[in-house]
């Protein structure tokens, strides 16, 4: 069986359908960062999105067109933080009632959020236990929908919706961008990010940033084939561990990625501390991974314009207290 690959017009139907409850998160330029890269840098400012972080995106264009009749349970989800907000926020806006598991380590800010925002919170631990188990079990007694966090076509063009975004609000300020850099767990977002931007603007180059050691998909756009990370813990980067990329967002992700780059959490940690120190902007560590590798040098921004995508905010007060003291 074929898989359903999210097309250019899937994102421009979610991008409609989403329009009347996203924020309009901006496209900022400043000079201090464009100074560092030696280039024009534009950074698209997911953490200024409603629940904090893309992830709003995928989960209301999946659950708006669940089938309330076949599932009358709702929605379950599996994630670290964010997708378990954007899922909780997108059910509780259409009425419809939402189970997250989430492992037992993820930020207590996150967790808390997810309750917040309407749903049900179920902790796992992510070493000994799979959650992708436990969420089918959910499903079958709930007669509920799972709401994958990166691998299915809806939530990929509910992610999409950013690149087309990219594309008018860089248009509007006369660029093209040479290249667009995306932090990567699973891949939806830079899948579909790749592929919206790739239907308007071919020849830019679309790259992932991921944690090192957690580089799955760099490590399977270079072989060909699906890698596995040998960890699921231990980077700070807590919302881009996921173990290996789906089936659905690899086969996108050949297609439209032009590779992978990877940062240290020493890296991120830099990143954080300049976005607030110099930027007046809050963003969480794996949000920040696409302008550590600005800030990195791991891409030649120098004479060129590349966007970084900061697709998350939601840091606990603690850690970053952390880690700007640490400065």
């Amino acid at each position: 069986m074929s898989l359903r690959l999210p097309t250019i017009d899937d994102i421009r139907e979610a991008h409609e359908r989403l329009r009347p409850h996203l924020v309009a998160t901006p496209l900022l330029e400043h000079p201090a960062l464009n100074e560092r890269a030696g280039g024009r840098v534009l950074l698209k400012c997911e953490n200024l999105q409603r629940v904090g972080a893309f992830k709003f995106r995928g989960a209301y264009n999946k659950i708006s067109q669940v089938d309330r009749a076949a599932f009358p349970g709702g929605v379950v989800a599996c994630s670290s933080g964010n997708h378990a907000q954007g899922v909780a926020a997108a059910a509780t806006l259409l009425g419809i009632k939402s189970a997250i598991v989430m492992p037992a380590d993820a930020p207590a800010m996150k967790v808390a959020r997810t309750k917040a925002f309407g749903g049900e919170v179920i902790a796992y631990d992510r070493v000994k236990e799979d959650r992708e188990a436990i969420a089918a079990r959910l499903c079958g007694e709930r007669r509920a929908a799972m709401v994958h966090p990166f691998d299915d076509w809806q939530v990929m063009a509910g992610q999409g919706t950013v690149g087309l975004e990219i594309v008018s609000q860089a248009a509007a300020v006369g660029v093209a961008p040479d290249a667009v850099l995306v932090a990567c767990s699973g891949g939806g977002l830079a899948g579909g990010i790749a592929t919206a931007v790739k239907a308007s603007l071919p020849t830019t180059e679309i790259l992932t940033v991921e944690p090192e050691g957690f580089d799955d998909m760099a490590r399977s756009l270079r072989s060909g084939r699906r890698e596995r990370n040998a960890r699921l813990s231990g980077s700070i980067c807590d919302a881009l561990l996921a173990e290996t990329p789906g089936e659905t967002t690899f086969a996108v992700g050949q297609q439209v990625l032009a590779g992978g780059l990877v940062v240290s959490d020493d890296e991120v940690r830099d990143a954080i501390r300049f976005a607030f120190a110099d930027l007046k902007l809050v963003v969480e560590p794996g949000g920040a991974v696409a302008l550590a590798a600005v800030l990195a040098r791991r891409y030649p921004t120098k004479g060129r314009t590349t966007v970084a995508v900061i697709s998350g905010g939601n840091i606990d007060g603690g850690m970053l207290s952390a880690i700007l003291g640490a400065a």
